[in-house]
């Protein structure tokens, strides 16, 4: 069963344009270079509720469960760990997981 790894980020108005770069630039790149994904969108929220930033998702498309955990496992903390230091006090982030039922 494929499986949408969604990470969903609040980033401080103050850094959206380097915030985005360095995520399409980088930090994506490295997610995808993992393997444990086939593909991925970023996505900007644009419904409002968000107070003091500005929220952005990014979906990752798994194939399986296994992919998911092996990067949750070998790769995911490293690289949250890159954001955080980053982006520490200007973001706020939470992550889901999500059975795909129908995606074309």
């Amino acid at each position: 069963m494929k499986l949408f790894y969604n990470v969903t980020v609040i980033i401080d108005d103050s850094i959206i344009d380097e915030w985005k770069s360095w995520m399409i630039d980088h930090h994506i790149p490295e997610v995808m270079a993992t393997g444990a994904f086939e593909s991925y969108q970023l996505t900007k929220v644009i419904t409002e509720g968000s107070e003091g930033g500005t929220t952005f998702a990014i979906q990752y498309l798994s194939p399986n469960r296994e992919e998911y955990e092996r990067y949750q496992m070998q790769h995911a903390p490293k690289l949250q760990a890159e954001h955080k230091a980053r982006y520490n006090g200007k973001f706020g982030a939470f992550r889901t997981l999500m059975e795909v039922i129908s995606h074309s």
